[in-house]
């Protein structure tokens, strides 16, 4: 419901003239929102954190990630783009649990458009799967299914879990897909294409305050 809200936001206010606003800075409260005691997923000292939190059953998250690939190859060598699964409870925690598993066994850089395929494509995952039908998928890419639930159970993703449940509250985040700016600003916009202009805005910054006078 979170990832529709705020999907149903975006395209209400696509409409509005895309240069509306352009000719200007971004601006704290219309173009972004400043987070109190900004905590990036993973603080890296001299680099810049570019976090996008997504859901795998969200449609906008989808709709986003075919913008992000042009855009991320684009991305200056200090910064680093993470991806954040939503832990907002119930079926999300599934999806997060799945993400991280993925992610610790090597798997997340060759599944994660096939999982967004899976559910919004070929409909070959439903939006609430089961342990075992998230299992018998990522078996399809080289492991073994009772290693992958093994994996979902395992203590560092409990870790990894709680750290994204953690950082949501903190980013005070209403939906997906939302980024963040080393955990500092979380980036409004009129559409997707918006959000990443803001954000390229808010790297740029970040990356100045970074290199000093």
């Amino acid at each position: 419901m979170k990832a529709l809200l705020t999907g149903f936001l975006l395209v209400a206010l696509a409409w509005l003239p895309a240069a509306a606003g352009a000719a200007e800075p971004p601006q704290a409260g219309r173009d972004y929102v400043e987070i109190p005691g900004g905590q990036p997923w993973a603080a890296k000292p001299g680099r810049v954190e570019v976090a996008e939190v997504f859901g795998y059953s969200c449609p906008h998250c989808a709709h986003l990630e075919s913008l992000l690939k042009p855009w991320k190859a684009k991305l200056p060598r200090d910064v680093d783009f993470v991806a954040v699964p939503a832990a907002f409870g119930g079926p999300w925690d599934a999806w997060a649990r799945a993400y991280f598993a993925a992610l610790n066994l090597g798997l997340a850089s060759r599944t994660h458009d096939a999982v967004f395929d899976a559910v919004h494509k070929t409909g070959a995952l439903p939006r609430n799967p089961s342990a075992q039908e998230l299992a018998t998928f990522y078996a399809r890419y080289g492991v073994d299914e009772d290693r992958f639930r093994a994996a979902m159970a395992d203590p560092q993703v409990d870790a990894q879990l709680r750290r994204a449940a953690e950082l949501a509250r903190a980013w005070d985040l209403e939906g997906t897909p939302a980024v963040v700016v080393n955990g500092r600003y979380r980036v409004l916009g009129r559409s997707f294409e918006d959000m990443l202009r803001i954000t390229d805005w808010l790297v740029a910054r970040e990356r100045q305050a970074q290199a000093g006078p």
